[in-house]
């Protein structure tokens, strides 16, 4: 397991940082480019999305979780 690892990011034109681990950056820039969307667009999308109470890191971990829960779901169909 990897430590989480600052990662910069760009939201509505504002700069901002998230520490994740290797394994959901990796999977958060594969789900992006699978949608055909940059990063930056993805966690905007996220961040809008998002409950105030939780964190964008968290936020992106979790869409992270769904959308491979939901792969995994569709595969099993």
């Amino acid at each position: 397991m990897s430590r989480p690892v600052k990662r910069s990011l760009t939201l509505r034109q504002h700069r901002t940082s998230v520490s994740l681990e290797d394994a959901f950056w990796q999977a958060f820039r594969e789900i992006a480019e699978a949608q055909d969307k940059g990063i930056n667009q993805l966690a905007t999308e996220i961040d809008e999305a998002r409950d105030l109470d939780t964190g964008l890191a968290t936020a992106i971990r979790l869409y992270v979780l769904q959308y491979y829960r939901a792969a995994q779901v569709a595969g099993n169909s």
